[in-house]
C-alpha cells in the first residue's frame, strides 16, 4: 500500500508543474509575440513481478505479465508555435511576422538573442531597437529628417524625408531554425539559441520559408483563455482525485492495523 502513496504523490506533483504552467500562460496572454507552453510527461520505472511471455507449462506462454508502475515524472515543457492573432496598432514601428521565423537582435553585451516581439523603437542614435532595447541585427538607422517610415512585406525599410522623396535604409531579415521549440526562454520576450534548437538560418521575410512582415501590426499571444481554464479545471480535477488515492490507501492501512490488533 505504501507504494501507492509515493505513486499519488508523483500525479500530484505533476499537476502542480501543470498548474504552474498555465499560470505563466495565462499571466503572459497580453504579451506581444508570446508562445503558450505545455508540460510533457512519462511514466516511471515499472516493477516487475512477472514478465511477460514466461512459460507456465509445458508449451503454454503467459500472453501478458504482471507489472506495477511507480508514477509519473515531468520530461518537458514544451512551446506551441501556434500564429497569435495580427492586431492593428496604427502604429509604423509596430511590424508582426505572419508565418515563421524570428527577429534577430543584440544585446548590451553583444549576446545574439531571438524574438517574436515585434514593437520597435527608434534609440537616441536613430536605430531600430525592441522595447528592451535590443538592437535589431544588421542594424538599420533611420536620420534624423525622416518624416516617415514604411516597413515592406519583404523587411525593406525606406525612409521618407520633407521633400516627399524616398530611400531604402535597411533590411529586416528573419531567423528560422530545426526546432523552434528547442529555443531556451531568457525573459524579456527574449529566446536564446540552444543545442536542441540547431543553428539559425537567416532568410529575407517570405522567402525560403520565411514569413512575411506585416506593418502597423503586432502579434498576439496565442494563448486561448477557455482552452486554459479548461485545462486548469482538470488539472485541478486530478490533483484532487490522487489526493483521494493517498488518503484510501490511508484508510485501507488504518483498517489493517486495527485487525492485526
Amino acid at each position: 500500500m505504501l507504494r501507492a502513496f509515493s505513486t499519488a504523490a508523483t500525479g500530484m506533483q505533476a499537476q502542480q508543474m501543470i498548474v504552474d504552467v498555465i499560470a505563466n500562460n495565462l499571466a503572459n496572454i497580453s504579451t506581444v509575440g508570446f508562445k503558450r507552453s505545455q508540460v510533457d510527461f512519462q511514466d516511471l520505472m515499472y516493477m516487475k513481478l512477472k514478465e511477460p511471455g514466461r512459460e507456465i507449462s509445458s508449451g503454454v506462454v503467459a500472453p501478458s505479465g504482471f507489472e506495477v508502475g511507480s508514477g509519473v515524472s515531468p520530461a518537458s515543457t514544451l512551446k506551441v508555435y501556434t500564429p497569435g492573432e495580427l492586431q492593428n496598432s496604427g502604429r509604423s514601428l509596430d511590424v508582426a511576422i505572419q508565418g515563421d521565423g524570428f527577429f534577430q537582435v543584440t544585446g548590451p553585451s553583444g549576446e545574439t538573442r531571438f524574438t517574436r516581439d515585434g514593437s520597435l523603437r527608434l534609440d537616441s542614435s536613430g536605430s531600430l531597437v525592441t522595447s528592451g532595447g535590443y538592437t535589431l541585427d544588421p542594424p538599420i538607422s533611420i536620420a534624423p529628417d525622416t518624416v516617415g517610415i514604411s516597413i515592406a512585406e519583404d523587411g525593406t525599410v525606406s525612409a521618407k524625408k520633407g521633400d516627399g522623396t524616398s530611400s531604402s535604409v535597411g533590411q529586416i531579415t528573419l531567423a528560422r531554425f530545426s526546432n523552434p521549440s528547442g529555443l531556451s526562454s531568457e525573459g524579456g520576450n527574449m529566446l536564446a539559441e540552444s543545442a536542441a534548437s540547431g543553428s539559425p538560418t537567416t532568410v529575407t521575410p517570405g522567402q525560403n520559408g520565411g514569413g512575411s512582415l506585416q506593418q502597423n501590426f503586432l502579434e498576439k499571444s496565442n494563448v486561448q483563455m477557455v482552452t486554459e481554464l479548461v485545462n486548469l479545471i482538470t488539472a485541478q480535477r486530478a490533483y484532487e482525485t490522487n489526493s483521494r488515492a493517498i488518503k484510501a490507501g490511508d484508510e485501507m492501512l488504518t483498517t489493517a492495523n486495527r485487525l492485526v490488533s
